[in-house]
């Protein structure tokens, strides 16, 4: 049985500022914009008793609490110290994933054999608070969608834990809005056709939601049923890499997009390999000449093959370009790294390719040019 954590770095913003500016302790806080646009990216208790909540606007947000101190975020600060509790996570945990700036991950399956993970996950909580100041929740269950949805029920002890048994009886009242893959969206097309709780969603055949909304239904439904095996992925340093470019002079001259798709990928390529990493998402982005913008993504097995990653960059290029209007910027952005030196791909390299690879990156580092491409590339 697997054992997952989910830990929330609660109140994140508003506790880092108040480490900073103690002083403030006990008033009313809004971080946000400070323009007549901004948005509230988080608000104190005392802030929240008048109605102020997350994404509203601060004018807004002002009116409903006209004493509250508004600041703009600190990200120096806020990344600081989400840096620190990565480093004790580092140090103290087996295996963990960053998966934002205030959230983290840990599986510790196959400990319970050597360690209370209950145990273990409440000693990591309490030296995180003394090192750090913050507060923090925490869920621990058997799986990344039921460890977060337990976080949610953690305060006021700090922690909720649902055993393997009782995952169903736990998850069945939940509103379907509490499931990580259910958008807004998503959760206004359910509610349409009455769907409120996941005990409704669980109540259906895998097809119907296969028919209502495709792969996605299907992910829906496994989550509603307790089924979530998304592996708790090692924590890179540097979760994405991505490089633009933008055209002296618009154009939609084909070869000279895709050869720049190719420069890209090559310069990520390299890097992604001087890293010794490996990615598992390729996203490309253009910029038209009016400045609309677009972008499109896709998930791959782990790679640092350009060939590869040239061959799904042009996919998404072609999908992506289809108004035929000038485009003043390209980039490409690789995501989803993990450490891991470069490994064959049985289907698609070759003795000879991991040769070709290996020579042209000695090149390139001995050059100090990541912008040389290999003739096998080229367009």
């Amino acid at each position: 049985m697997r054992q997952i954590a989910h830990i929330d770095l609660d109140a994140f913003f508003i506790n880092c500022t108040l480490l900073k500016l103690p002083d403030l302790k006990g008033k009313p806080l809004i971080i946000g914009g400070l323009n007549n646009r901004g948005i509230v990216a988080s608000a104190s208790a005392e802030a929240k008793k008048y109605g102020v909540h997350k994404s509203m606007p601060t004018r807004v947000a002002l009116q409903r609490c006209p004493d509250a101190v508004l600041l703009k975020g600190d990200f120096d600060l806020f990344t600081k110290y989400s840096d620190i509790v990565n480093e004790i996570m580092t140090e103290k945990t087996p295996l963990h994933e960053r998966a934002g700036i205030d959230e983290f991950y840990l599986d510790m399956t196959g400990m319970d054999r050597f360690h209370n993970t209950s145990k273990f996950t409440k000693e990591l909580i309490n030296t995180i608070q003394s090192e750090t100041g913050l507060s923090l929740l925490y869920g621990l269950s058997v799986n990344k969608t039921v460890a977060k949805i337990c976080t949610s029920h953690a305060r006021p002890i700090g922690g909720y834990e649902v055993l393997e048994n009782h995952v169903q009886p736990f998850l069945d009242p939940h509103s379907i809005r509490q499931l990580p893959s259910v958008g807004s969206k998503t959760f206004k097309l359910l509610r349409r056709i009455r769907i409120k709780f996941i005990k409704h969603i669980r109540s259906l055949p895998p097809e119907a939601m296969n028919e209502l909304l495709g792969k996605t239904g299907i992910g829906i439904w496994k989550k509603a049923n307790g089924i979530d095996p998304t592996p708790v992925i090692p924590y890179s340093s540097e979760k994405s890499i991505g490089k633009d470019f933008t055209f002296d002079q618009d154009t939609q001259d084909l070869k000279i997009l895709k050869g720049t798709l190719l420069k890209l990928i090559e310069f990520l390529g390299f890097k992604l390999r001087k890293l010794n990493q490996m990615c598992a998402c390729v996203s490309v982005r253009i910029r038209y000449s009016n400045h609309d913008t677009e972008s499109m993504q896709k998930k791959i097995p782990f790679c640092a093959n350009d060939e590869v990653l040239m061959e799904v960059a042009f996919e998404l290029f072609k999908k992506l370009y289809h108004r035929r209007m000038l485009i003043r910027l390209i980039g490409v952005k690789i995501s989803h790294l993990v450490q891991g030196s470069h490994q064959i791909n049985l289907f698609t390299d070759n003795a000879k390719t991991i040769e070709l690879y290996q020579a042209m990156d000695k090149l390139k580092n001995r050059y100090d040019n990541p912008a040389i491409v290999h003739r096998a590339l080229s367009l």
